[in-house]
């Protein structure tokens, strides 16, 4: 079998999931209406048919290689598809959730009169999250990212009488329309710079520059970068563009599934698939790693004062996206992806079984539910979450040279563990107890790693230094914000000692109200776009 032959059988299992979904979306609406039910499980079948042919493209991955497909439509404008392991691995990952969450909404929305024009929206969301993830020029992304905002816009407004619904999504339209204008200048001087979209030029043409030697990174390129760190930074609900995420609870459960497990990743993939051309400004990584460690830590603390489970996993969602810009930031591109992979998966499963661990997730979340971290307990769980940290990438071989980007994943992951060892030893105190900590921990820690590095070498990814963190200035700044994560963590495990104490019951009060950046951003949608309802035309409270 020929060349040829490869790319065209690629080329057409790769376009059938996308095209098919999208092509649902075409059906007639009053053909959806007449019976939503079938509706519905015809668009269930539909994903299912979908993880399908992302299975099948895996599988010619692995026998092919990485194929690139680019058919000229009119003068530099291309459609075409790029299949490397990125796109495939996020592909399967789009694929299954959709598959999921569609199967979910069959049963959830059953007696609905709208279901079948939410299964229309859902697939139109689902299809274009796809093409975004195949595409294989910058044209072609932007075309499919606003696709994909689009429709996601019009789940977010399924219960249309509700005002909270109408200013979330209107609140996700403007920042939503911000980060595609960002793309849009992207476009034009991403050609002026390199005389192509496609990513194969592109990345080409980055990685020369990366090179000893190689021409100097003008302004242009810069500029770039920083738009493209915009843009990504808008798409994923990044403080102080994060308050419309929280808000999208009055749509249906299996949108919250989709748009928190896979449309919220698509800022993080647009750094990760052009991570050579962002990778040329430091001080455009420096700043995406600042913005994304301030919202995990922002989102964390608020993430803490809701008792609405479905709430506080959207604060919780906040939180990670702010992590995997931190770690994109810092130029853990594979840590990233891993992350991606890891919180996608775990958060769809969690929004769509939160009604079923409503007293699983107050006996976790709720602060008189676990006792206070005596000082000496909580200091051991950190010292053994750091030597197995250290243990483990040693074992590993995971984090040769010590730089910024490797003492903050390295003391973050530590702090995480230490928190997941504090609650077991807390729940089972003895010498049992805490050799089954142990044990666990170092577990948890050779996975990690061994994951880390599996995804590193799928990406291929070159050794990055961000000069700007490594210098003394970039150097107080890591040693803050690390601090910072340990007051948070410190603040969470001690918060059934404190909690009568009146700085913390004044701190939790702001922080439950989000520290009124929600309040303002309402005001400021409401007073340029007003949401008027069936039951109130005239917008009155």
């Amino acid at each position: 079998m020929n060349d040829e032959l490869h790319t065209a059988i690629t080329a057409v299992v790769a376009a059938a999931g996308p095209v098919a979904l999208l092509g649902f979306g075409l059906l007639p609406g009053s053909l959806l209406a007449r019976n939503p039910r079938s509706a519905a499980r015809a668009g269930a079948l539909l994903a299912l048919g979908t993880l399908g042919s992302a299975l099948a493209l895996v599988c010619l991955r692995v026998a092919w290689g990485t194929t690139e497909v680019s058919m000229e439509i009119a003068g530099p404008f291309h459609v075409g598809v790029r299949i490397d392991n990125l796109s495939v691995i996020l592909l399967l990952l789009v694929a299954f959730l959709l598959a999921v969450v569609s199967r979910y909404a069959v049963n959830y929305l059953a007696g609905d009169s709208g279901q079948g024009r939410f299964t229309r929206w859902l697939c139109v969301t689902g299809g274009s999250v796809m093409a975004m993830i195949l595409s294989g020029n910058l044209v072609q992304f932007t075309l499919a990212w606003c696709a994909t905002s689009l429709g996601l816009h019009r789940l977010l407004v399924f219960y249309p009488e509700r005002p909270g619904a109408l200013i979330a999504a209107r609140k996700k339209f403007i920042i939503s329309r911000m980060g595609d204008a960002c793309l849009l200048v992207v476009i034009l001087l991403v050609h002026r710079s390199f005389g192509t979209w496609e990513f194969t030029g592109i990345l080409e043409a980055a990685r020369r520059l990366h090179e000893p030697g190689g021409a100097p990174v003008g302004g242009m390129i810069h500029t770039i970068a920083f738009l493209l760190v915009a843009g990504a930074m808008l798409k994923s609900a990044q403080f102080p563009f994060h308050s419309w995420l929280p808000d999208t609870m009055e749509t249906p459960t299996p949108v919250s599934a989709l748009m928190h497990a896979g449309v919220i990743n698509a800022g993080g993939f647009l750094i990760i698939r052009l991570s050579p051309l962002v990778t040329l400004s430091p001080l455009a990584m420096s700043t995406l790693a600042l913005f994304g460690a301030f919202t995990a830590l922002f989102a964390s603390l608020v993430m803490l004062t809701h008792a609405s489970v479905k709430r506080a996993l959207a604060f919780s969602t906040v939180a990670q996206m702010g992590f995997m810009m931190l770690e994109c930031g810092l130029g853990a591109f594979g840590l990233a992806v891993l992350h991606l992979v890891a919180h996608s998966l775990y958060k769809a499963h969690a929004f769509l079984s939160s009604g079923s661990i409503v007293s699983m997730a107050r006996a976790a979340w709720v602060p008189t539910a676990r006792p206070n971290a005596h000082p000496l307990a909580l200091g051991a769980a950190f010292a053994t979450g750091g030597a197995l940290v250290w243990g483990a990438a040693r074992l590993c071989g995971v984090g040769e040279g010590l730089h910024a980007g490797t003492v903050v994943l390295a003391c973050t992951y530590a702090m995480a563990l230490a928190y997941a060892l504090w609650i077991l030893w807390s729940q089972r105190p003895g010498p049992g107890g805490i050799l089954g900590g142990v044990v666990l921990g170092g577990g948890l820690a050779v996975t990690y790693f061994t994951l880390e590095k599996w995804f590193v070498a799928l990406l291929g990814e070159r050794p990055w230094q961000n000069g700007h963190l490594d210098s003394w200035p970039g150097r107080v700044v890591i040693g803050l914000l690390l601090g910072l994560f340990l007051v948070v963590l410190v603040l969470q495990t001690e918060l059934p000692a404190w909690a009568a104490r009146p700085w913390l019951q004044r701190l939790y009060v702001h922080a439950r109200n989000g520290f009124y950046f929600n309040t303002l951003a309402n005001r400021c949608v409401a007073a340029v776009w007003p949401a008027r309802t069936p039951e109130n035309p005239t917008c009155k409270p």
